[in-house]
Formats: C-alpha cells, sequence, structure tokens
C-alpha cells in the first residue's frame, strides 16, 4: 500500500509536469512565431513595416505596410470600447446594488453565458441584422464598416467587462458602504464616491481583459469589417484589422515566401499588443488587491 505521503508526492509531480507542460507550449508558439515572422522585418525592416501605408503583399513589386491593417484593428477596438465600457461599467453597477439578490443569481450567468456564444454567430448576427440596418440609416454603399465590427465586438466584450467589473465591485468590503450610509450618504452618493473609487482597479482590469477579447477577435471582424486593406478615415467605411487579414490570407500563401513571414510579423505585433494589455490588467489586478485587502 502506497502512504498517503507517497500520494501526495505522486499528485504534486503529476501537477508539476501539467504545469511545465503549459510553459512549453507556450514557448514553443513564441519560438515558431518570432523564428517565422522576424525575416520579414530583415527584407523590410521594422519601420516600414509598421508605418508602411500600402499592404499589397501579392503585387510585384510587394508591399508590406501594416499601417491600415493596425488602424483598423485600433479603430473597431476604440469603437468598441466605446459601445462596451459605459453599459458594462453601469450593467455592473446595476447588478451589484440594486438587482435583487434572486435576480441577481439569474441575470449574472445569463449575462457569463453570452461569453460562450462562439463568434461566428455574432458574425452572423452583424451580417444578416446590423450591417444592413446601418445601411439604409446612414446611406451607405455597403453595411460592413469598422462601426459595424465595433458595436459587434462591443457587445462580444460586455460579458467580460460585466462580469469582472461586478467582481471587482463586490469585493469592496460592506464596512465601507456602510460608512458611508451611515454618515447620511445616499446610495448613488456611495456608489460613485466611494465604492467606484476603491473598485477603479479591478474595473480596469476587467476593461483592459476586455479590450484583449476585442483586439485578438478573428472570425467576427473578418465577416463584417468589410476587409479594406486602407488607413480608415472613418467609421463608416470598410476596414481590415490584423487578425483578418491572417486569417484570409494564410491559407494561400507560399510557406517560405515574403508574404508568410509578412503575416506571422502581423503575428508578432498582435502578440506583443496582447501581452502588453495583459501585463497591465495584472498590474491593475495587484493594485486592486492590496487596496482592498490592505496589503
Amino acid at each position: 500500500m502506497i502512504n498517503w505521503r507517497a500520494k501526495e508526492k505522486i499528485v504534486q509531480i503529476i501537477l508539476l509536469l501539467f504545469a511545465f507542460s503549459s510553459i512549453v507550449f507556450l514557448t514553443g508558439i513564441i519560438i515558431v512565431l518570432f523564428k517565422e515572422g522576424l525575416p520579414i522585418f530583415q527584407k523590410v525592416g521594422l519601420i516600414e513595416f509598421i508605418f508602411g501605408k500600402e499592404w499589397y503583399p501579392t503585387y510585384y513589386p510587394p508591399e508590406f505596410g501594416i499601417l491600415p491593417l493596425l488602424a483598423g484593428s485600433l479603430l473597431v477596438t476604440v469603437g468598441a470600447m466605446l459601445v462596451a465600457i459605459p453599459i458594462g461599467i453601469f450593467s455592473a453597477i446595476f447588478i451589484a446594488f440594486i438587482l435583487p439578490e434572486r435576480l441577481k443569481n439569474v441575470v449574472k450567468p445569463v449575462v457569463e453565458l453570452l461569453g460562450a456564444i462562439p463568434s461566428v454567430i455574432y458574425g452572423l448576427f452583424g451580417m444578416k441584422i446590423l450591417a444592413p440596418f446601418l445601411q439604409d440609416v446612414f446611406g451607405l454603399p455597403i453595411g460592413l464598416t469598422a462601426l459595424t465590427a465595433a458595436i459587434i465586438l462591443g457587445i462580444m466584450a460586455l460579458p467580460t467587462i460585466v462580469s469582472l467589473a461586478e467582481d471587482a465591485l463586490s469585493a469592496v468590503p460592506s464596512s465601507y458602504r456602510d460608512a458611508s450610509l451611515a454618515l447620511g450618504g445616499t446610495r448613488w452618493e456611495t456608489i460613485s464616491r466611494v465604492i467606484l473609487p476603491t473598485a477603479t482597479s479591478g474595473i480596469i482590469t476587467a476593461i483592459i481583459l476586455g479590450i484583449g477579447r476585442v483586439i485578438g477577435d478573428t472570425m467576427t471582424v473578418l465577416m463584417v469589417a468589410g476587409g479594406a486593406a486602407v488607413i480608415p478615415e472613418s467609421f463608416l467605411v470598410p476596414v481590415r484589422p490584423m487578425t483578418a487579414s491572417i486569417a484570409a490570407e494564410m491559407g494561400e500563401t507560399p510557406v517560405g515566401s515574403a508574404h508568410y513571414h509578412a503575416l506571422f510579423g502581423i503575428a508578432i505585433v498582435l502578440f506583443l499588443i496582447t501581452l502588453l494589455f495583459n501585463i497591465i490588467a495584472d498590474l491593475a489586478q495587484e493594485s486592486f488587491k492590496k487596496k482592498v485587502t490592505g496589503r
């Protein structure tokens, strides 16, 4: 018979192997990403690659400037946050402090369930309902624009922002709220002047993770953004974000070609942007924990 100490040691070893395997997989992804993407910087140059205004990889001579793709990604991300942040924060406040506990236990899981809907479903909704609607409203030649993508992505980011922001608001000690009410503050004054400032770091974390959800999406922007690799002048024109370019072009690109390495170069830029957002989110989360726990 194996004693409990030996069993515990075996479990620890198994868990260590699983944790180590995650690190190995991540390291392998990074190595492949940079191995395939760095050659384009030798051919084009980092500055020209990022700030070049023309993306024509199949022309002769080819143009590998990703500024139109980068601008498209940033535009739809900003638009999505303009949709998701106010709705998400006010929804989190409503769920945390206004909604009765019985309904809260129903509403919050339903909101979180929206995050499990495949992005292709959101894309179909955007193509069949939202795009024709916006086309009629603004008199556009085509409804597949940055605005369409921004609205759909904003809806997709809501479950992340609402859930994490509500958790941050609920994590604020009840003594803060009780003290404010005891001093004569109204419910709204307590929420706006006591709870929200205390939960700021947690709310920022929710927003940053929502941004990461938006900027990394592929299928939705591929379906509803319009696919035009040009620098956008407004929300009412088609755009092609970075993720959509990789998805649309990788399948027909010869392996080892400059175009192939350029797509991996785009992936490197996207990886670094996402990594930056995650680092900021982690720092904000640590700040929130210190503010709430006092250590």
